[in-house]
């Protein structure tokens, strides 16, 4: 007898922050366009607020280093899910746990559709010579391309909208000053080649100060709370935000900035989360791998450019061009000229 409730896709994307966040993007459209189905979003517990207020989205907790670790720990994984009695599988990350478990589901005759990563062209673009340098398939895409393959023909509208969310209250005495521009920044990234330099972002961040905008730190851990309190102590107008909020205060905080000035991180995504304008610094990565954030434009790429970039997909190698690393060669000024553009 058939079940009389809305199909149910599982959806695996178990790590890295900026992805997830990028597929929280995409499942939002997902549900809009196919209203009767169920996803169950399967990633780690700290990640969960991306999904909160997707309607019809279940979140799963994966726990890599606690109750789902090892051979013994992804089987449990596989027995947890088999209780939503999923119509198939839509695998977003394609590793070696992900592989693992759609391996499960598909002797138990589910439909299985996992990503295609496009390693040959990101190679391609990436390597130090006779490069190929040509946009490729943003990942958002390649994200719809697994649910078109299980049948639901996702048409993604690349556009960013608002989604003004509540502040916490803690935040609140942050916005209570209108006369200026409200501008987060997002200054580090987990790779090195990804971090503009930092006494350049100084000048980037006296140049904010001076005009009296208020200028918002996020992201990081305790040496990079230690930079951004040291630049609150320096500047008038800065407030370190890191180590201060949870990651969904943060998104909701992020829903009222002006603009976001990040690296290409994970801040850029979550800024895209909640439909706000984001100016990202690209050294050793580039937007042609695909992973711009989802609504962003290319315009508001902040780069050189150079035959030698990239030289990496996920910013965790160098990129020297004539000697000189590719973000030295980002004047402050440049970023400066591009908030002014933008009348900040």
């Amino acid at each position: 007898m058939k079940r009389e409730i809305n199909p149910t896709l599982l959806v695996f994307r178990l790590s890295a922050m900026g992805d997830v966040a990028m597929v929280a993007s995409v499942l939002r459209e997902v549900m809009e366009q196919q209203p009767d189905l169920r996803l169950v979003m399967v990633s780690r517990e700290p990640f969960k607020p991306f999904f909160a207020d997707i309607p019809e989205v279940v979140f799963h907790p994966f726990y890599p280093h606690g109750a789902h670790k090892g051979v013994k720990g992804l089987y449990h994984l596989f027995a947890e899910l088999q209780r939503y009695t999923p119509d198939g599988v839509a695998d977003l990350h394609y590793n070696i746990r992900s592989r693992a478990l759609s391996a499960l589901f598909r002797l138990t005759g589910i439909p299985v559709s996992q990503l295609d990563k496009g390693k040959k062209e990101k190679k391609a673009l990436t390597r130090p010579h006779h490069k190929v340098r040509k946009p490729l398939k943003p990942m958002v895409e390649r994200y719809a391309d697994v649910f078109r393959k299980l049948g639901y023909p996702v048409v993604l509208s690349h556009a960013l909208r608002l989604r003004l969310l509540p502040l916490p209250d803690a935040a609140k005495p942050l916005f209570s000053d209108h006369r200026a521009a409200i501008v987060g920044i997002a200054p580090f990234a987990q790779h090195a080649p990804k971090v503009y330099p930092l006494k350049r972002m100084e000048v980037v961040i006296d140049y904010l100060d001076r005009q009296g905008h208020a200028i918002f730190i996020f992201g990081g851990g305790a040496e990079e709370q230690r930079i951004a309190e040291g630049w609150q102590e320096q500047f008038r107008n800065v407030h370190s935000l890191i180590g201060q909020f949870t990651l969904q205060q943060d998104l909701a905080i992020i829903s009222h900035l002006n603009v976001m000035l990040t690296m290409d991180s994970a801040n850029m995504h979550m800024a895209s989360l909640v439909g706000v304008r984001a100016l990202s610094v690209w050294g050793a990565t580039h937007p042609y791998a695909g992973f711009l954030g989802y609504g962003q434009q290319p315009e508001d790429c902040i780069q050189v450019d150079h035959p030698a970039r990239p030289s990496s997909v996920y910013g965790n190698k160098p990129c020297l061009c004539d000697g000189v690393d590719s973000m030295e060669l980002i004047p402050p000024e440049m970023i400066i000229s591009k908030l002014r553009e933008i009348g900040v």
